[in-house]
């Protein structure tokens, strides 16, 4: 085998070595998207943890009547300290925000607000079922 071939053949191990893991790479990014995305939509927690106990834990279909209302009420109140922290988070930035628009130039205050729209819009599109307030950056 000529040098020439041998160099071809090593480039393009290397080639289809970047291409697999740049294809493992985003399909593992999709699909651990999708089930981090997956589990925070409503009623999908409840069924997940009914389905994994009935399986890990061999429950009859009696069992999983008689547990269904404790799971759904896990499940509902897992849901409500989920928004009420999310809210706390949201009014600490904001407090902080305040706090900090005091000490800016109109300009930096401005961006500051867009920062923040920016935020509030890629936090609607991921959680539209979850409503934010509107911050108020007054100094």
């Amino acid at each position: 085998m000529n040098r020439a071939l041998q160099w071809k053949l090593i480039a393009g191990f290397i080639l289809v070595f970047i291409a697999g893991g740049m294809t493992g790479a985003f399909l593992g990014g999709v699909h651990a998207r999708h089930l981090f995305f997956e589990f925070h939509q409503p009623g999908v927690m409840a069924t997940r943890m009914r389905d994994r106990l009935r399986t890990e834990l061999h429950l009859t279909p009696e069992q999983v009547a008689k547990i269904s209302p404790i799971i759904d009420k896990t499940a509902a109140q897992l849901r409500q300290v989920r928004r009420d922290t999310g809210r706390r988070v949201h009014e600490i930035m904001n407090e902080a925000h305040q706090q900090m628009a005091v000490n800016l130039t109109d300009e930096q205050r401005q961006k500051l607000k867009q920062i923040e729209e920016r935020h509030r819009r890629s936090h609607h599109e991921r959680w539209p079922h979850e409503s934010t307030p509107e911050p108020s950056l007054t100094p």
